[in-house]
C-alpha cells in the first residue's frame, strides 16, 4: 500500500510539471512612468485623458470670466464638475477623465472646488450623525456648505473613417462652464485628437 501511494504522489508531481510546461504564451511586463505617452491600440487611453484635461483646464482658467468674477466678488469662484457624456464609439472610463479635470482645477489654486452630489450627500449624513453623537466642541454644523458658482459639463464624441487596413479616429471633447445662478455660458472649450491606426484589415 505504501508503495502504491508513493507511485500516486510521483505521478501527481509529474502531471503538475507537465501542465506547467503546457501553459499559455509567455507574458512580459515592462514598467513605465505613469505620465509616459503610450498609444498601443489607438483607442482613447490614460494619456489622452491626462493631456486633454491639462490643456482644456489651462485654457478655461486663462479666459476673462475668471478675472471678471474675482473683480466683481473679490474672491475665487467656486466650481463643480457636472456630467461628462460619452457619445463616442468606444467604451471610455469617463470617471477617470472627470477626475483628471477635477485634479487640474483643484491643483490650479485659482478656483475653489466642491465635491460632487453623492459625496455631498455622504457628508450631510455624517454631519447629521455628528449632531446626535458628537460633542458640541467637535460637531460640524449643517447649513455651512460652500455653494458652487459655476458647473462644468462635457461631451466626448468620435468620428471613424476606415479604408481596408487603415482607420482614422477623430475624437472631439467639448466642455462648457455655466454660471449656476444665471445659466450663462462663460466658457466654451474644445479639443480635437486625430489618430491613424494601421493593422490587418480583418482585425478591425
Amino acid at each position: 500500500m505504501r508503495g502504491f501511494m508513493k507511485c500516486v504522489v510521483a505521478l501527481f508531481a509529474v502531471s503538475v510539471l507537465f501542465l506547467a510546461g503546457c501553459g499559455g504564451p509567455e507574458i512580459q511586463v515592462t514598467r513605465t512612468e505613469p505620465d509616459e505617452v503610450t498609444d498601443l491600440s489607438g483607442v482613447w487611453n490614460d494619456t489622452d485623458s491626462r493631456l486633454v484635461s491639462e490643456e482644456m483646464i489651462s485654457d478655461c482658467l486663462s479666459r476673462p470670466w475668471l478675472g471678471e468674477h474675482t473683480g466683481k466678488f473679490g474672491k475665487k469662484p467656486v466650481v463643480l464638475v457636472g456630467t461628462v457624456q460619452n457619445k463616442s464609439h468606444e467604451h471610455i472610463a469617463v470617471e477617470t477623465f472627470v477626475k483628471d479635470l477635477q485634479r487640474e482645477l483643484v491643483n490650479s489654486a485659482r478656483v475653489s472646488f466642491v465635491a460632487e452630489s453623492d459625496i455631498r450627500e455622504a457628508m450631510r449624513d455624517e454631519k447629521y450623525d455628528q449632531s446626535i453623537h458628537a460633542s458640541p466642541e467637535t460637531m460640524k454644523e449643517m447649513g455651512k456648505e460652500l455653494g458652487a458658482d459655476y458647473m462644468l459639463f462635457g461631451v466626448l464624441n468620435t468620428i471613424i473613417d476606415q479604408v481596408e487596413g487603415t482607420q482614422a479616429k477623430f475624437y472631439q471633447v467639448d466642455l462648457e462652464l455655466i454660471n449656476i445662478e444665471t445659466n450663462e455660458k462663460v466658457w466654451l472649450g474644445q479639443k480635437k485628437i486625430k489618430k491613424i491606426v494601421t493593422r490587418d484589415k480583418h482585425s478591425f
